[in-house]
């Protein structure tokens, strides 16, 4: 395992960059970021709304929320493989296949986790804004919002690690992340397998492993905090 480590090292941290393009861990970990920040303020909307008693707009954020939620992420990945250049009239890479993939994905679950955090807010703080004339809008986003998402930043960081493990779906339709890269290391090596896939799982190990800890660190201090 530590032969293939340092022989194929530049290709499982950035696959073929600088001569080509970006790939392996990092690409990995960008695909995951990239996914996490621009479904951010589209879940925080859709965790509003699941909250609203309002029908109009409760009922088809609901439904959206329940139908992405109930399927698999790699249907999530095929879907976008598809629908997105039909949609848009141009080709789009791998790449950016996956990312609108997984931002649909964490758009629905981090909905659920702000929807979550609002509702663990005492039902007094809204009441007493209201009483005071405060609107709602002004209510939601200055004074429940603020706590609801200082709460949820061990539950994002849950949700941040989920999609680092998801981009290795990524593969199945040739984006070079850490994974694909395994791939080519295998096929480089021909009879190593259980070695190329034991460094790859060390790997994800490793960085999982380190996330959760730091999740399990900001409770503590969460929780002191409270």
């Amino acid at each position: 395992m530590l032969s293939i480590v340092v022989n194929y090292r530049d290709l499982i941290l950035v696959g073929g960059y600088p001569d080509g393009p970006l790939g392996g861990l990092a690409l990995t970990l960008l695909i995951a970021a990239a996914g996490l920040i621009c479904a951010f303020p589209l879940a925080i909307l859709i965790g509003i709304a699941r909250t609203s008693k309002h029908k109009i707009i409760y009922v088809p954020v609901t439904l959206f929320s329940s139908v992405i939620r109930g399927l698999p992420v790699l249907m999530l990945v095929f879907w976008s493989y598809f629908a997105v250049p039909l949609i848009s009239g141009h080709s789009i890479s791998g790449v950016k296949t996956l990312t609108v993939a997984l931002i649909i994905y964490e758009m629905a679950f981090l909905g659920e986790v702000v929807r979550a955090g609002i509702n663990a807010i005492p039902k007094g703080q809204t009441e007493a804004a209201r009483t005071l004339g405060i609107s709602y809008t002004r209510t939601m986003f200055e004074i429940i919002l603020p706590q609801a998402l200082f709460n949820m930043i061990p539950s994002i960081l849950n949700q941040f690690i989920n999609l680092i493990k998801n981009t290795s779906l990524g593969y199945v339709i040739g984006v070079a992340e850490l994974t694909y890269s395994a791939y080519q290391i295998n096929t480089l090596e021909l009879t190593k397998p259980l070695q190329v896939f034991g460094v790859l799982a060390i790997i994800y190990f490793i960085i999982c492993f380190s996330l959760t800890q730091l999740v399990g660190k900001l409770e503590s201090v969460l929780k002191k905090k409270h």
